[in-house]
């Protein structure tokens, strides 16, 4: 019996069924793939193209996308910096569970702070958690603003917004960046394969 967090009398129950088993039924190794970058950066749109892209290959993956877990795993939890960490948490748990289930999971969210993404890639082997930065200069994501968020943001109307009134911290050592270069950038498909080209080169789509 052990103590984890905040419950007691707890054992892991292991199952004769591994993830190895799972991989190999799957034909494909499960990993994490976790997109982030400032609201209007790409980040759902590169999920999605991605996603449609595996599913073409016979590729078996789940989207984790910021806005869908607020609907309902998330729904409990605010904008607040104690809650968007919380968030951030949640998410990278699932996704690890997904991972251990042998499917590729694309994490889609804005995951602002070194901090809270460095935690989620902790949470899987080494290798397994594949950060992917959309690197879109803030003036392009504002030109944007797909949800108006930007807008309501520059008017006081929305607090802590990322890119505005709070910060967002790139990362340093991700495994992917995905830059835009003035009005000449990839496509969302154009990028997906690049992904590919990364998961492929490392073994994931094969078991």
């Amino acid at each position: 019996m052990a103590t984890n967090g905040k419950a007691t009398n707890i054992l892991w129950h292991k199952s004769s069924v591994g993830k190895l088993h799972r991989q190999e039924l799957l034909q494909q190794k499960g990993c994490v793939i976790w997109i982030t970058g400032l609201s209007g950066s790409g980040k759902s749109t590169l999920a999605c193209a991605l996603c449609q892209a595996l599913y073409s290959r016979g590729k078996l993956t789940y989207i984790l996308d910021g806005d869908n877990v607020r609907h309902g795993l998330n729904r409990d939890l605010s904008f607040k910096a104690e809650d968007r960490a919380e968030n951030i948490r949640r998410i990278g748990e699932v996704a690890k569970l997904f991972a251990d289930a042998g499917i590729i999971c694309i994490a889609s969210v804005i995951s602002p702070y070194r901090r809270d993404r460095d935690a989620c890639r902790a949470l899987l082997p080494e290798g397994d958690f594949i950060e992917v930065f959309m690197d879109v200069p803030l003036q392009i994501c504002e030109s944007r603003d797909p949800k108006g968020l930007y807008k309501l943001a520059r008017a006081g109307k929305i607090k802590g917004f990322t890119g505005i009134d709070d910060p967002y911290e790139p990362p340093l050592n991700c495994e992917l960046v995905l830059p835009q270069k003035g009005i000449n950038y990839a496509s969302p498909c154009e990028m997906a394969e690049t992904v590919i080209s990364f998961l492929e080169e490392k073994g994931f789509l094969q078991a």
